[in-house]
């Protein structure tokens, strides 16, 4: 299945899954510690019903200071933030962080869940140094979701594939797939930050 019938198909679980792993994946642009969204994963894998997940949303937005950063257009505004391509992709993320759903509902998780996957795609295509100008606006990130993948950029693609994998591990597994999901989510992280590191590291010089 594409990546857009994976997120109409999942559940509450596998929504809130989704939409963590790419907010987990995009932590390195928010100059935040690896292990902020640590409570929120341990919530899903709890085997009562993930029963406290508005109250885990509600600390880690304010210990981050997460406000209303998801701006005009609700969770389709995922327009240029202007600025940089850094400051485009960090804005993203925080967009990603101030919209968590604090309720538990499938409508609100999956608006979420379907927003984050195109923040995400978005933020590794503006990363990308391979692919950069390879892929344009938000067209091209629509078609790779909806399985269109030739030519993708090495980056995107990969965050297509942590995608597929996270959601295609909370349908077949529920909360036992939530550790394996982490797994994955943790190594996107690691390969961002690097990316990341690297462009600091080019701008430093060109200065």
């Amino acid at each position: 299945m594409s990546l857009v019938e994976l997120i109409a198909q999942a559940d509450e679980r596998g929504l809130a899954a989704s939409g963590l792993a790419c907010l987990d994946r995009c932590v390195p642009l928010l100059g935040s510690d690896d292990e902020v969204l640590r409570p929120l994963w341990a919530s899903l894998a709890g085997g009562d019903a993930w029963g406290d997940w508005e109250q885990r949303v509600t600390k880690v937005r304010g210990e981050l200071g997460a406000g209303d950063a998801w701006g005009e257009g609700g969770a389709t505004g995922l327009g240029s933030g202007g600025g940089s391509v850094e400051d485009e992709a960090a804005l993203l993320a925080r967009r990603m962080l101030a919209a968590v759903p604090g309720e538990r509902s499938a409508r609100a998780l999956r608006e979420w869940a379907d927003a984050c996957s195109v923040a995400a795609l978005r933020i590794h295509r503006l990363l990308d140094p391979v692919g950069k100008g390879s892929e344009e606006g938000g067209s091209s990130v629509t078609a790779r979701r909806e399985g269109r993948t030739e030519g993708m950029s090495p980056l995107v693609a990969a965050e297509l594939r942590r995608q597929v994998t996270v959601l295609e591990l909370l349908a077949g597994h529920g909360a036992n797939g939530v550790r394996q999901a982490l797994d994955v989510s943790t190594e996107g992280r690691r390969v961002l930050r690097a990316v990341v590191s690297r462009r600091a590291r080019g701008l430093s010089r060109e200065a």
